[in-house]
Formats: structure tokens, C-alpha cells, sequence
């Protein structure tokens, strides 16, 4: 096994990424840089980051064949002791990339009437945050409309803008490319501009 570098300093570095995803989460469609020198090949930084920030043992994670080399797994292992979710509907945190299908997140836990929070927490790792088909974004955390243009898989498209459950059932997007990182909880509402 090939181990990779975690956070070089750990509890700081966490906690730090931490407040980013958060911020990421209340302020839907805003871009926040993750301060990440190295991601596993084939995840980036801003994938790596928040793995190494939310995977822990408590938390089973699936991982799209595309992104969990044996690398990936053998070093999220070792760094956070995540287990692997025996199905995709028993994980807590889940990682695709661009090639996500309706199918994958069909599979995944939309929590339940009394706990909603079993929601799957879902990173799509993806080619730009800027470069896809304008959204408008509404909801909390936003006050006034906002405008983004992630380059999101069809699947990943269609779902919100049709959200097969209703709230407070769902999923929520964590959108990574490289250092930076957006996220689309499933209390916003999303539009094609």
C-alpha cells in the first residue's frame, strides 16, 4: 500500500476545512477555495479535503469504481477508518464524478418521515464549477436569487430540478473541481436560467 499524504496538520486543517463546507452549505451556489495542497489521484484537492474532513468510522461511505482505486480506499481507510457501505442505500457520504446516473443516486438513503437527516450527504466530483448550464438558486441561506453554472452530469441536473422526494426527504450536493467547492442542499430550489 502506497500511503498518501492526510492534512498536515490535522485537527487545524479539519476544522478549517470544516467551517468551508459549512459556509459552502448555508450559502448554496457560492464557491469556497479549500486550502488542500494534494488530492488522491483520481480525486482533486477539494474531493480529498472533504473526505479527510467528513469520512470517519462512524460514517459508511460509497465510492463510484471510477474514484476508489485501491490507493483511494487503502488511505481513506488508514486516515479515517470510513468503512465501505455494503449497499449504496446504507451510506451516510457518497462519491461519484461526472459520470453519476440516475441509477446511483435512485440507490442512495433519502432519509425518513421521522429523520430526515439519514439524507446521503452526495460529492460529485466535476470538470467546473462555472462551465455548465446557468441555475438560478432559491431557498435559505440565499437571499436573493442566485446565479451558478456548475457543469453537473444529466442525472445530477434532472434531480434537482424535479427532486423525486418530497422535502424534507432528500440528498445533498457537495460539488467539487479542483480546490474549489459548491454546494446545492436539498432546501434549495433549482431553476435552468
Amino acid at each position: 500500500m502506497t500511503l498518501l499524504p492526510g492534512f498536515t496538520q490535522p485537527v487545524h486543517q479539519s476544522q478549517q476545512v470544516f467551517r468551508l463546507i459549512l459556509k459552502a452549505l448555508s450559502e448554496p451556489g457560492s464557491r469556497v477555495i479549500l486550502p488542500v495542497n494534494d488530492g488522491w489521484r483520481p480525486l482533486g484537492k477539494a474531493a480529498t479535503g472533504v473526505l479527510l474532513t467528513l469520512a470517519d468510522a462512524e460514517t459508511p461511505l460509497a465510492i463510484s469504481p471510477a474514484l476508489g482505486s485501491d490507493s483511494v480506499i487503502n488511505n481513506l481507510r488508514f486516515h479515517t477508518g470510513a468503512p465501505l457501505a455494503e449497499r449504496p442505500a446504507l451510506a451516510g457520504l457518497a462519491v461519484f464524478d461526472n459520470r453519476l446516473t440516475a441509477a446511483q443516486l435512485e440507490a442512495l438513503p433519502y432519509g425518513t418521515d421521522i429523520s430526515p437527516e439519514l439524507g446521503a450527504m452526495v460529492l460529485v466530483q466535476i470538470d467546473s464549477l462555472d462551465d455548465g448550464a446557468a441555475l438560478r438558486l432559491s431557498g435559505p441561506g440565499i437571499e436573493h436569487p442566485r446565479r451558478a453554472a456548475p457543469a453537473l452530469p444529466a442525472a445530477l441536473l434532472d434531480y434537482l430540478i424535479n427532486r423525486p422526494r418530497r422535502f424534507p426527504l432528500g440528498l445533498d450536493f457537495l460539488l467539487a473541481c479542483d480546490d474549489g467547492l459548491m454546494a446545492i442542499p436539498r432546501t434549495t430550489h433549482v431553476e435552468v436560467c
